[in-house]
């Protein structure tokens, strides 16, 4: 009786690291661009829900891989503290050995790569060399002698794997084409998840320089890289209403505009701050912009299907 008494809150406590290491709250830069993709491919055929589904799971393992791999990285090169912000912190804070948060992230690119097959055997087998340059990527992101999180690339990479090609995978596998107009459309998300990134770099900037990063917010300094975060947030929004100007899509995609409040508040939060706990609420509200974006522009395509 006492084990089981015992048990049961460890088996909780265990179960909220787990979901803690995985950052959930930017999850969403995975969720939003397949929602996106998906949706626009109802303009083409009715949506499979099975492929909808299985890119929708494969996206989310392949980013708590990325996490965890940056968990792992940054604990073996002494960068993690139990001080240290934006962390999931399983291994300095919660004791859990490096190995099994390694573990875990290879056990989420396996579940990752099952799906993939299921994706690709309904749809294309060119796709697994996609899947795999994408899971490279992450792995590299932290992991390999030269981490992509070292250099000025991250938001390039971030917004271009996780943004564009999500949108261009999940309306290819619906459709089995890639157009113009899905290109376009997924643009603006491309650079809002490269946003995400943006904002953990404008918060970890002093911790990332000391360790020897070449981010781009250190190269750009606080204030430049706030204000680079600010030209981000305007390129999305004028991007979206240069299509619709251009009749490129419906003028209901300039729902979108109605997440300018948050992106404000995201860049005006970190106007003057200088600490990371300080800034990490504005972290989450970059986040939340991209989420809120991506639900308006699918209600507008949805709309106009």
């Amino acid at each position: 009786m006492n084990n089981l008494q015992y048990s049961v809150p460890q088996n909780r406590r265990t179960s909220k690291v787990l979901w803690k290491i995985t950052r959930p709250h930017t999850l969403t830069a995975s969720v939003i661009p397949v929602l996106i993709g998906t949706t626009l491919s109802l303009h083409n055929k009715s949506v499979h829900l099975l492929l909808f589904l299985a890119m929708l799971v494969a996206c989310l393992f392949i980013q708590i891989a990325t996490n965890l791999f940056n968990e792992y990285y940054d604990f073996k090169r002494g960068l993690d503290t139990q001080d240290s912000i934006g962390i999931g912190g399983a291994i300095v804070r919660e004791g859990f050995r490096p190995k099994t948060v390694m573990l875990l992230a290879l056990v989420c690119y396996g579940l990752s790569i099952i799906l993939g097959v299921y994706i690709c055997a309904n749809s294309s087998w060119w796709l697994a060399l996609i899947g795999l340059a994408g899971m490279l990527i992450g792995y590299l992101y932290t992991g390999g002698p030269l981490p992509i999180a070292y250099t000025p690339l991250g938001e390039v990479f971030s917004g271009l794997f996780m943004g564009t090609f999500f949108i261009l995978i999940s309306f290819f596998i619906q459709t089995g084409q890639v157009n113009g107009k899905s290109i376009l459309v997924s643009v603006p998300t491309g650079i809002l998840v490269g946003a995400i990134n943006m904002a953990n770099n404008i918060r970890d900037l002093d911790g990332d320089k000391a360790s020897g990063r070449k981010t781009m917010a250190i190269l750009l300094g606080h204030e430049y890289a706030v204000f680079g975060l600010g030209i981000m947030f305007a390129i999305a929004y004028l991007w979206v209403i240069g299509l619709v100007l251009s009749s490129s899509v419906s003028p209901w995609l300039l729902l979108v505009l109605l997440s300018i409040p948050k992106a404000i508040q995201a860049v005006k939060g970190f106007v003057g701050l200088n600490l990371p706990i300080q800034m990490m609420p504005y972290v989450k509200v970059t986040a939340q912009t991209n989420t809120i974006f991506g639900l308006l522009l699918c209600l507008g395509l949805f709309i106009t299907k």
